[in-house]
């Protein structure tokens, strides 16, 4: 799809938006109800799929696929503003908001219209999802690798920020193992044609954690997850958590080490 223009007033967060004048790729997604929980949110899975889908999108319209087709993602930031449910049409926009020569931050808003039905038949407010992911450029061995110069170039019309550092958000140790803690079931179809357990499955531990904690979605709140390990087949899982105040926190650990960790926090209005 071509590339577009976007409107910079939407973003009233501080994930940073996109330069002056710099055209994104966008592309468009129709809500399905395998993307939404009973209260027909898009669960976080859901959205994931969609930041995946676009991502691959937007490599096969350049020639990335060629000079710099391997990409990994170390951290995802999603930051509901407004809710999307279903039913609803969702635009996805998606441009680079940092980079260095081996990595980026990639943003993508995501922006829904909803419309009623005879299960849904409220009015709601369109949706607004913002995102961040630090993508990692790698060779086919899976080593961190630099950018070409070509890449280089067309992701930095976007961003001023040419000289991004890796910093972790979620803290990594977790608490003492405890009789809370819980085993988290994979199946063959979290798996991609890596071996590694997919982006969006993660999501699925924290969806069933949620479950308990639905006063941290209602309203504006702030995922960020962290990936430090590949998650393999044959992996036993076990979901460490902690609630306090307004945040929960969760490391998906295998064995002793620990594979990922996410914090769910409300934001303020």
């Amino acid at each position: 799809m071509p590339d577009s223009p976007i409107d910079a007033a939407l973003n009233p967060i501080e994930l940073p938006d996109i330069k002056a004048g710099a055209s994104c790729f966008e592309s468009n997604y129709r809500v399905r109800t395998g993307d939404v929980d009973q209260q027909m949110r898009l669960r976080f899975d859901g959205l994931t799929r969609y930041l995946q889908d676009i991502a691959n999108d937007n490599l096969e319209a350049t020639e990335f696929r060629v000079t710099d087709p391997f990409w990994i993602v170390r951290r995802t930031v999603i930051d509901v503003i407004r809710p999307i449910s279903w039913p609803a049409d969702v635009t996805l926009h998606r441009w680079c908001g940092a980079l260095s020569t081996r990595w980026t931050n990639m943003r993508v808003r995501v922006t829904s219209t909803h419309e009623t039905n005879r299960f849904n038949p409220e009015p709601r407010e369109d949706g607004l999802i913002e995102t961040e992911a630090f993508w990692i450029n790698v060779n086919d061995q899976g080593m961190p690798s630099r950018l070409t110069d070509d890449a280089f170039e067309l992701l930095s019309r976007s961003t001023d920020e040419h000289r991004l550092r890796w910093k972790s958000m979620n803290t990594a140790t977790p608490p003492e193992r405890s009789d809370d803690d819980r085993i988290h079931a994979l199946r063959a179809t979290d798996f991609d044609p890596f071996k590694h357990l997919n982006n969006a499955a993660y999501f699925a531990a924290v969806e069933d954690e949620l479950v308990d904690h639905e006063d941290l979605v209602k309203g504006p709140h702030r995922v960020v997850i962290e990936y430090l390990r590949a998650i393999e087949p044959g992996a036993t899982v076990t979901i460490q958590r902690r609630r306090e105040s307004d945040q929960l926190q969760m490391w998906l650990r295998e064995g002793d080490q620990v594979s990922a960790t996410v914090t769910v926090t409300k934001r303020p209005l």
